[in-house]
């Protein structure tokens, strides 16, 4: 299964159980998303930007944006965690992305990247994104 469609399954898990009010949100909950969306954000910003950027500086941006998830994740507890956990594991295939070549042929099992995944994982991101502002502003 894809990254895009991991994020997307369970950010309506995620929308599901807070509109059926099982999961109650706590103010420190909004807070903690607000910030993970904005972070979010400031680093994978509009597709046709991040579109027009070179593969490496995409996959700073990739980088970026799952360190975010991981932050946001070191500070919640209960089913934010739990979420921003899914979330991290789903994106954590561009940790073992490179964009940069090989002099010596030896890239600890990192591996370039189809330009689609660059793509796939941006938007996975942005649905990520979504999710947190709502969380944010439930």
């Amino acid at each position: 299964m894809d990254m895009r469609t991991v994020i997307e399954e369970v950010s309506e898990e995620a929308e599901r159980l807070i509109r059926d009010q099982v999961w109650e949100l706590t103010p420190a909950d909004r807070r903690v998303a607000a910030k993970a969306a904005a972070d979010l954000h400031a680093v994978v910003g509009l597709p046709e930007f991040q579109q027009s950027l070179p593969a490496v500086d995409r996959l700073e941006h990739l980088r970026e944006a799952l360190a975010a998830v991981a932050i946001a994740l070191a500070h919640v507890h209960g089913r934010l965690a739990w979420f921003l956990g899914a979330a991290a594991t789903a994106l954590t295939p561009v940790l073992h992305w490179r964009a940069l070549p090989a002099e010596d042929g030896r890239t600890f099992g990192a591996v370039v990247p189809a330009p689609q995944q660059y793509t796939e994982a941006e938007d996975a991101i942005r649905r990520l994104q979504t999710t947190l502002d709502g969380i944010a502003t439930a």
